[in-house]
């Protein structure tokens, strides 16, 4: 629905929210407003990209998502049949507090089909590892926006090499401003520049796409 995309492109949190409780109620298919809200968030991201968006837009665009949610993650349980794709662990790593791009990944990948254990934010390297155990995922996905988290995904990812984890599982890190010199210095995979990279790298590495 455009008018539902537009809302949320223009970060009108009222219009998003009164569009989505109709569309609920006319019993619509969660996965098929899940796309629309894709959609929207793609297209923030792009004017992010170009600086016609900046932090606050994307801390407002963030708040809104809690609340679609909020409304619209259990009705994707009740709906949800298809096979998950992988299993991945997320979190924001130690020293860093930042979830809002946390929080889009992790919606991202549910609505893409994976499942997702997140272990929220400032999140010890052990903790990391002793997920990892317990959960055996397919992905790690590390988190930070700020340029101390780059230290500690270093010492996360070492580890997890020290705890004999690392050949089982393909490590992703996004956030801030990471590029290809801060892949290599933390020894991850692959890098995102934004939440929907984490969904195209996935899908390359269990084969999806």
């Amino acid at each position: 629905m455009e008018k539902f995309i537009e809302e949320i492109v223009e970060l009108n949190e009222e219009a998003v929210m009164n569009i989505l409780k109709e569309r609920l109620a006319n019993n619509e298919d969660p996965m098929e407003i899940m796309a629309d809200v894709k959609v929207a968030m793609k297209k923030i991201g792009d004017l992010y990209a170009s600086n016609v968006y900046f932090l606050p837009d994307l801390i407002m665009s963030g708040e809104i998502l809690r609340q679609i949610f909020e409304l619209i993650v259990p009705k994707l349980k009740e709906s949800d049949q298809q096979e998950k794709k992988g299993k991945i662990l997320l979190g924001t790593v130690e020293g860093d507090i930042h979830d809002i791009g946390k929080d889009i990944v992790k919606f991202l990948l549910e609505v893409n089909g994976y499942e997702v254990m997140d272990l929220g934010v400032d999140v010890p390297a052990q903790v990391f590892v002793e997920k990892m155990q317990e959960f055996k995922p397919d992905i790690v996905a590390l988190s930070g926006f700020l340029t101390i988290a780059f230290d500690a995904m270093k010492v996360t990812i070492e580890k997890i090499k020290e705890a004999g984890l690392r050949d089982n599982v393909k490590i992703m890190i996004g956030g801030g401003t990471i590029d290809e010199r801060i892949l290599e210095y933390v020894g991850a995979d692959a890098y995102g520049d934004s939440a929907m990279d984490a969904v195209t790298i996935a899908n390359k590495w269990v084969g999806a796409e």
